[in-house]
């Protein structure tokens, strides 16, 4: 109910405001009932409906309702007041008004300046609008009276009169604005109808909702209707008035806080410790915290961390600390998330522009975005990157970030003891600070960047802790929603974050960090790959990188095989463009002397500037001699061959071992040993050859570690062509691990080996039987050059690499 409405009881017609009426005039003071004749001339009213017996203030500027008001009340102060249905209707027709009106007297009429009337009306009687009998200027009607259906007077009809009156009384009590009087007034009124009748146009409800009430003759069901809408609004007036005691109280009491807060500052002041600029620092905290919009228990910290400045001088060494830490707390990303962009074509277009091949690699990580698409708030895995240094591990992260649209961010984990390096400091050290997790997270400032843990098989451990078990918490999506900085020591949510790892070894992973992740493995490069990424990728970048532009230095590609073959050796190409880099450098030196000005880069070029080849790869055995075997490894820079040489000479049974091999090799020398004495029939030795001789394996390059069961193949067939007495072919190259009772097993880096043998001129490969699955990872190229042999056991090997009769037995499958 309207305060304004209760004391004034307002209404308006058109467009302009209501002006007051007395509720004494409403109630208290009734004209006398004119006669109210047949037919009347029909005002319309706008977003209001009056009722018999209240009174109204009209305000009319329509100029048809001017009219009729001048040509009507010198024969009849009595009109009809009828409501419209569409309040928007400038000149409403008769469909356009309700049926039932109420007719009103015109208690005095008021003209404007602005050449409008304000009519004071009081309501009669209801009546229903039977015919029209003038349209233009103004609406006239013939009406029909109507009569209100009393109830019998009862307990329970007085109960209801009585229990409206009192609702009515207790909701304009509770009405802020409501004058004294106007409870007493309602109180006082002793019609059922009449009070009824009086409460409905001060209701607020709409007009549709009023007319209703105008309409219902049964007095009984009308007091009841009135009484709904004055129960709603009682209860909302009672719930709006707890409300605003309880904000009273806490507004009292922040007051009260306020006072003294401010009395502790003037007690400082007079003591020498006050400081305007501390306050404000203070403010600048608050305000900051405030929009940086940190979770509930995490505000909670910092404000009690706020309140400890209060009582704390500012040259305390503990003042400073505190507040670093609430600056920390201010500057991290809690409710920062950058906007993902999810078009997988667009995520392809910029892996594709960014990187060569890789098709296995780019299709798992298009898959990973598209899950990512459909499921955001799904705990997607962490991905780690296995690969030799220089496959572009760290720039797929990088572009990753790029198609998402996220920030990236880059840690290198090689060679960190510290498990503080992860979780940070807490705060009672001196120096204290974050862990790296929080501190990028605080400089990306956003919630969900890529994060790169670069070289993460490379963490140490040390007296200081062990990084890598800090770091189990980060990468498992299940708990890293919460993750505990020591510094903070509150919940920073991680779930956000794609975690991208990268490692050149997947023994360096410790096992449990291994089982939290997905690794996927990016192999070295193959010539023709090589080839493909310097013309695409290196040279034009080395060629803006060194002030030059394409149409003056053009090379040729033999020159940049040349650079392939001759002058680096890796398995990725970042020696590549290292050496790319020189050549392009001598060219440009060239070019700013005015010698040239334009330069192709030929082989014979690279030859000078470059000087003699620095690698000289091994190559297939040009001769085949007893005891001399050509194995398959695979190192970080890709892979390679091994000329595995074993002799024999007058002993006692000796097995001597060197090349730097590693323990698993010399057990692999064992086994072999032993697997060939125990077929010394078979491949026509003799027993006592074995007690009466010194065996000694060596693996060439000394200066280079080995290890490994690989070469297990190898060994045995070395020392079986040494005791047999019988060469093995040079153009077979051999990979597996043997067992005592002869078979051989699959093994690792199958592509690696491959291309490997391929460059150096291998024309068969032979490979254990359980490797044929792997042999879909082996480029076509190769797969072109390359002959893959699979066996089961050491019998098939010997059939396919010991020469017999100048060509070898090739019973074994061979693999496609």
């Amino acid at each position: 109910m309207s305060a304004e409405l209760l004391t004034t009881l307002q209404s308006s017609l058109d467009t302009g405001p209501a002006l007051p009426g007395g509720i004494g005039a409403a109630i208290g003071e009734q004209v006398e009932t004119p006669q109210i004749p047949d037919v009347l001339s029909i005002l319309p009213l706008r977003a209001f409906v009056i009722f018999p017996g209240t009174v109204a203030p009209l305000n009319v500027r329509r100029p048809a309702s001017i009219k009729l008001l001048d040509e009507t009340l010198p024969q009849s102060k009595v009109i009809g007041l009828v409501a419209q249905r569409d309040e928007s209707k400038e000149e409403p027709q008769p469909q356009d008004l309700y049926e039932i009106g109420c007719a009103a007297i015109v208690l005095k009429l008021l003209r404007q300046a602005d050449d409008h009337v304000i009519a004071i009306v009081q309501g009669l009687r209801r009546f229903a609008l039977r015919k029209i009998v003038l349209t233009h200027p103004y609406l006239r009607a013939q009406i029909a009276l109507l009569g209100s259906i009393q109830p019998p007077d009862s307990k329970e009809w007085q109960a209801a009169f009585r229990n409206l009156r009192d609702s009515a009384g207790r909701l304009l009590e509770l009405t802020p604005d409501a004058p004294d009087q106007a409870s007493l007034i309602v109180r006082s009124i002793e019609n059922p109808e009449q009070l009824v009748d009086f409460l409905a146009p001060n209701l607020n409800v709409d007009v549709a909702q009023k007319q209703a009430i105008l309409e219902e003759l049964d007095v009984e069901k009308r007091l009841r209707a009135v009484q709904t809408h004055i129960s709603s609004q009682l209860e909302i007036a009672q719930l709006q008035q707890k409300l605003q005691k309880d904000v009273q109280s806490q507004f009292s009491d922040a007051q009260r806080r306020a006072y003294l807060r401010e009395q502790i500052k003037a007690i400082q002041r007079e003591l020498g410790e006050g400081d305007t600029g501390v306050d404000e620092q203070r403010e600048q905290l608050r305000a900051r915290l405030d929009a940086a919009k940190p979770p509930a228990e995490v505000m909670a910290q910092a404000d009690r961390e706020l309140k400890r400045l209060e009582f704390i001088p500012p040259a305390s060494p503990e003042y400073s600390v505190i507040v670093s830490y609430v600056e920390t707390i201010a500057e991290l990303p809690w409710s920062k998330l950058s906007e993902d962009n999810l078009d997988l074509n667009e995520a392809q277009k910029v892996l594709d522009r960014d990187h060569y091949d890789l098709e296995k690699v780019k299709r798992r990580l298009v898959e990973f975005l598209a899950v990512h698409k459909l499921n955001p708030q799904g705990h997607g895995p962490i991905l780690c990157f296995l690969g030799p240094p220089g496959v572009g591990k760290t720039s797929l992260g990088q572009s990753i970030a790029d198609a998402l649209g996220r920030k990236f961010v880059r840690i290198s984990l090689g060679g960190i003891r510290d498990e503080a390096e992860i979780r940070g400091h807490r705060r009672t050290y001196i120096g204290s600070m974050p862990g790296r997790i929080i501190q990028e997270l605080r400089r990306a400032a956003t919630r969900n960047p890529v994060f790169m843990l670069d070289e993460i098989d490379k963490i140490g451990a040390d007296f200081r802790g062990d990084p890598a078990s800090a770091l189990l918490e980060v990468l498992d999506p299940r708990q890293n929603n919460a993750f505990v900085d020591r510094y903070l020591d509150v919940p920073f949510d991680l779930s956000q974050v794609i975690f991208i790892a990268t490692a050149n070894y997947v023994d360096g992973i410790p096992e449990p960090m291994r089982d939290r992740m997905e690794v996927i493995s990016l192999p070295g490069y193959t010539e023709r790959e090589k080839l493909e990424i310097g013309k695409r990728y290196l040279i034009p970048r080395q060629l803006e990188e060194n002030g030059l532009k394409p149409e003056q230095c053009e090379w040729q590609e033999e020159a940049l095989r040349l650079i392939i073959n001759d002058y680096t050796r890796e398995a990725g190409v970042r020696e590549l463009e290292r050496q790319i880099g020189a050549v392009c450098r001598g060219v440009a030196a060239q070019i700013a002397r005015g010698e040239r000005g334009r330069v192709t880069v030929t082989p014979q070029l690279v030859g000078e500037m470059m000087g003699p080849p620095r690698y000289v790869r091994e190559t297939r055995l040009q001769t085949s001699k007893p005891g001399v075997v050509t194995g398959l490894a695979y190192t970080p820079m890709g892979g390679e061959i091994l000329h595995i040489e074993a002799t024999r000479y007058p002993g006692k049974g000796n097995v001597t071992l060197t090349g730097q091999i590693g323990n698993v090799m010399k057990e692999s020398v064992q086994a072999a040993l032993s697997l060939v004495r125990s077929r010394d029939g078979l491949i026509g030795a003799k027993p006592e050859e074995f007690r009466e001789t010194d065996i000694h394996v060596h693996v060439p390059a000394g200066a280079v570690p080995k290890d490994g069961p690989s070469a297990g193949v190898a060994m045995f067939t070395a020392l079986a062509s040494l005791f047999s007495n019988t060469p093995v072919r040079p153009d077979v190259a051999m990979t597996g691990e043997i067992t005592l009772r002869g078979l051989v097993l699959p093994i690792g880096g199958l592509k690696e080996k491959s291309l490997a043998a391929m460059r150096a001129g291998i024309s068969t490969v032979i490979i254990p039987k359980l490797n044929e699955k792997d042999l879909v990872d082996v480029p076509e190229e190769a797969k072109q050059k390359l002959k893959f042999i699979a066996v089961e056991n050491v019998d098939e090997v010997l059939n396919v690499a010991l020469e017999k009769n100048g060509a070898a037995n090739s019973s074994p499958s061979v693999a496609k």
